[in-house]
């Protein structure tokens, strides 16, 4: 296994007056979306999340990375998600190198690696369009020291492809299938498609061989995502989508619970 996350200093460290001229500020609509998993040791979880929110966050966001959200695994008590953006793939690489050539994760890069098996699971993802990007502009998040859990269920679902992502998938995707999420009361906040650019930090792996179409709902609740999601699946358009011959896999859905800072919640 890969050694997790240990940079060494960078050319631009974050925290110094060339940092912040040179980092992007951070987007309101992310046109590029990096959905992160992490798998943690046992029974970690609640504490990586308080150590994540505390720490991670602003600090990230001071030299232009977008920290959308962040989650809770519903199916899985030790998986931590969660979503960054960046306004593009250049901007990436300047926010990225500032964050982890920089003095914050010098300091908590051995605390925070103590808390992982493994974290390469990530998506490098692309918005289909620019309307489709998630809209982080409209989003509140709560201060720092906060430690009630907002409302809401994010689901997001992936459908995975035996190669670039088909056109014709993506035009029944919204000529189609999301009238039908209208009609069934879901709140499509955002779909998105393989990056297919080189990865242009490659210090931080991402699954680059994946090719992949992710989109991104609220619900109220648990019981809100089961009713909801049981309309649509009975509509000609989720079945299309479901059994398209090009995908490998049925569309798997993540169900993720926001944790108290995430600003993407219900």
């Amino acid at each position: 296994m890969r050694e997790i996350i240990r940079l060494p200093g960078g050319d631009v460290p974050a925290g110094t007056p060339d940092a912040a001229a040179h980092s992007p500020a951070p987007c309101a609509d992310c046109d590029i979306v990096e959905l992160r998993q992490y798998t943690l040791h046992a029974g970690r979880r609640d504490a990586f999340i308080a150590f994540f929110e505390r720490e991670f966050i602003e600090t990230q966001e001071a030299v232009g990375n977008t920290v959308i959200g962040q989650f809770r695994d519903l199916d899985d008590p030790d998986h931590f998600t969660w979503l960054r953006g960046f306004r593009d793939m250049p901007g990436r690489a300047v926010a990225l190198q500032a964050f982890y050539g920089g003095d914050v994760w010098k300091a908590h890069r051995e605390e925070a690696n103590a808390f992982f098996i493994d974290s390469d699971d990530v998506l490098l993802l692309r918005a289909v369009r620019p309307q489709s990007a998630l809209d982080v502009g409209r989003l509140h998040r709560a201060p720092r020291g906060t430690a009630t859990n907002p409302p809401g269920l994010l689901v997001a679902t992936i459908h995975s492809f035996d190669g670039e992502v088909d056109s014709g998938f993506v035009d029944a995707f919204e000529r189609k299938l999301r009238p039908a999420m209208a009609e069934s009361g879901i709140d499509l906040r955002g779909y998105y498609t393989s990056e297919l650019t080189p990865n242009n930090f490659p210090r931080l792996p991402v699954r680059d061989k994946d090719r992949v179409f992710v989109w991104f709902a609220l619900y109220a609740s648990v019981d809100d995502h089961a009713r909801r999601f049981s309309d649509l699946a009975a509509t000609p358009a989720w079945q299309i989508a479901a059994r398209s011959s090009a995908l490998i896999a049925p569309p798997a859905p993540l169900r993720l619970t926001p944790t108290p800072r995430s600003r993407l919640h219900g």
